[in-house]
C-alpha cells in the first residue's frame, strides 16, 4: 500500500467506517500476514510513543516502568492481543459471528491509524500541550465510534447499541484480566489500557 493509498483509506475510515470494515474483511488475509501486520503496528506504535516521550520528557502519565520501549512494546502487544480475543469472545453471547482473524484485521488497522495520530501528536505536542490534548481526546472519541461500527459489521450484530455493549464488555473484561496478570508480575500499567 502506498502512502497516498494509506491516507485515503484512513480518511475513508472516518467518513465511511462500515465500508472500510467490509473492505478489510473482504481481504481475508492469511494468519501469517496478520501476524506480520500485528508485529509491524506494535513496533511502529512503540517507536512513535518513544518519540513522543523524548519530545515531551515531562510526561509521567505512563509510569517509570513503561519508560522502556521494550517493556512498553511487550505490554502493548499483550494488550492488543487481549482486546482482539475479548471482542471476539464477548460477541458470541450476543449472536456475534466474527472470527479472531476478522477482529484482528480491524484492530490492527485501528492501531495503524493510531500510529498516524501519534505522529500528529508528536508534531503538535512541543508547540502546544493543550492542542495535543485536544487531538488525543478527539481521536479517542472518533476511534471509539469507528470501532463500534467495525464491531457491528464484523459480528453482524445489527445494532450499534449491541456492538457498543460488546465493546464495553470486552474492554472491562480485558482490563480486569490484564490488571490481575500485571499485578501478579508486579508491573504498573499506568495508562496503557487507555492507550490501546
Amino acid at each position: 500500500m502506498t502512502i497516498t493509498g494509506f491516507l485515503r483509506l484512513a480518511a475513508n475510515t472516518v467518513t465511511a467506517p462500515r465500508d472500510v470494515a467490509r473492505l478489510l474483511l473482504a481481504m481475508n488475509l492469511p494468519p501469517q500476514a496478520l501476524w506480520i501486520a500485528f508485529a509491524l503496528v506494535i513496533v511502529l506504535n512503540t517507536l512513535m510513543f518513544s518519540v513522543s516521550m523524548m519530545l515531551m520528557p515531562g510526561t509521567d502519565a505512563m509510569g517509570p516502568v513503561l519508560a522502556s520501549p521494550t517493556v512498553f512494546g511487550a505490554m502493548l502487544a499483550v494488550s492488543v492481543a487481549a482486546l482482539i480475543g475479548a471482542v471476539t469472545i464477548c460477541g458470541r453471547p450476543l449472536g456475534g459471528q466474527a472470527t479472531v482473524g476478522q477482529i484482528a484485521i480491524l484492530v490492527i488497522w485501528l492501531q495503524a491509524l493510531r500510529v498516524l495520530m501519534q505522529g500528529v501528536v508528536a508534531l503538535v505536542g512541543p508547540i502546544s500541550v493543550f492542542l495535543s490534548g485536544v487531538v488525543i481526546s478527539a481521536a479517542t472519541v472518533l476511534g471509539l465510534w469507528i470501532f463500534v461500527n467495525f464491531i457491528d459489521v464484523a459480528h453482524e450484530s445489527g445494532s450499534l447499541l449491541r456492538a457498543g455493549l460488546i465493546l464495553l464488555l470486552a474492554v472491562v473484561g480485558m482490563m480486569l484480566g490484564l490488571s490481575m496478570v500485571f499485578s501478579l508480575l508486579g508491573i504498573s500499567t499506568g495508562g496503557l489500557p487507555g492507550y490501546v
